[in-house]
């Protein structure tokens, strides 16, 4: 049920089926409809998608009468946008936008408790002519990174450094403390490597929305020999070749979908996973075997066995535990952030603004 009926995947989508067999998959996707709390009302890709609340629904009618959610890239617009009164809410708020949230005693910074990790993916470690085919390289990033000064910097320090790429929140992750912030330590895994001078390591590209994360990654990796340059790309074009498995270099990515260990290893750590660029018959194995067991302290030692295996191996240089800061305007008297645990979003049908 975790795969099934969460947003660990989008197998357990319920769909209406007269519906969808009368207008057809396209017809669909231009004027879908649910049973949520909010009708769509239309979508226009890249710039807004506007809801109205059902009169009818089950639950409650909502407070918020219509929702725009608007695509607006800039931090630093959506920040202006929330000061004007343009915006409610803003969402994805880095280091000196959520400052300037927090200098307007009009306004409040809010950081989510969704199940969300942050981590630098080493697409080519499974190419034996790549330099990240050696665990001493990608055992040299770990320590390139100090994590802490990171999160201060990008996050105003509300996101706390992990060890692997499972979200401590979810279940059957393993508590791992993160590789110690070492530049000399990473300089010297270098030069046993072979490259005593460090060496260019071509692309690195950032989620879209972290640059600042992404901008302070790459100085940390020159400050011990790993050249690196920014590759900017737009969100959905990041997403579809991440999945394409595309993207090469190095990449910065996070996931903050629901599940558990269980969905995250599925995912990200499988070979056959989705977002998998290889992986390693006996975590596969160990994979299979988890998914059959149904006592649930031995699937823990599994699912532990397999996320030791990527701190060993040095799959992933994890980051930390993504907080999204929002920032919340005058005019919302409830904002539910956090009310549906595990999720980056708020519930909507709960929101209430203040009386004019």
């Amino acid at each position: 049920m975790m795969f099934y009926g969460t947003t660990a995947t989008a197998a357990g989508i319920v769909v209406p089926k007269k519906y969808v067999s009368r207008v057809g998959d396209d017809g669909f996707r231009r004027h879908p409809i649910g049973a949520g709390p909010y009708k769509f009302v239309s979508h226009t890709p890249g710039v807004d998608l506007v809801l109205e609340a059902d009169p009818g629904y089950w639950r409650r009618v909502p407070s918020v009468k219509r929702l725009v959610m608007k695509s607006v890239p800039e931090g630093t617009t959506r920040v202006a946008m929330l000061k004007k009164g343009e915006a409610d809410m803003a969402f994805l708020l880095e280091g000196p936008d959520a400052e300037n949230v927090t200098r307007d005693a009009r306004l409040s910074l809010v950081a989510t408790r969704h199940a969300s990790a942050m981590w630098i993916e080493f697409a080519e470690q499974w190419d034996a002519k790549s330099p990240w085919h050696d665990r001493r390289v990608r055992l040299a990033v770990n320590h390139a990174l100090d994590r802490r000064a990171i999160s201060e910097t990008a996050c105003l320090g509300y996101c706390p450094s992990i060890g692997v790429i499972v979200p401590p929140i979810m279940d059957y992750a393993l508590k791992a403390e993160p590789s110690d912030y070492d530049p000399r330590k990473a300089k010297q895994l270098l030069a046993e490597a072979g490259y005593p001078h460090g060496f260019d390591a071509g692309d690195f590209t950032p989620l879209p929305g972290f640059s600042i994360v992404g901008e302070a990654a790459v100085n940390y990796l020159k400050a011990v020999g790993i050249r690196a340059r920014m590759r900017v790309m737009e969100r959905a074009a990041f997403y579809a070749a991440w999945q394409e498995k595309k993207l090469r270099g190095l990449f910065l990515t996070a996931a903050g979908n629901s599940g558990n260990a269980a969905t995250r290893v599925e995912a990200f750590i499988y070979s056959k996973g989705s977002y998998a660029y290889g992986g390693y018959p006996d975590i596969d194995e160990l994979f299979l075997q988890q998914a059959r067991e149904r006592d649930a302290a031995k699937r823990e030692i599994l699912l532990h066995r397999i996320q030791q295996l990527t701190l060993d191996r040095v799959m992933f240089a994890p980051v930390w535990s993504t907080r999204v800061l929002i920032g919340v305007g005058p005019r919302v008297a409830d904002h539910t952030i956090n009310l549906i645990p595990m999720s980056i979003w708020p519930s909507y049908e709960d929101m209430k603004l203040k009386n004019p």
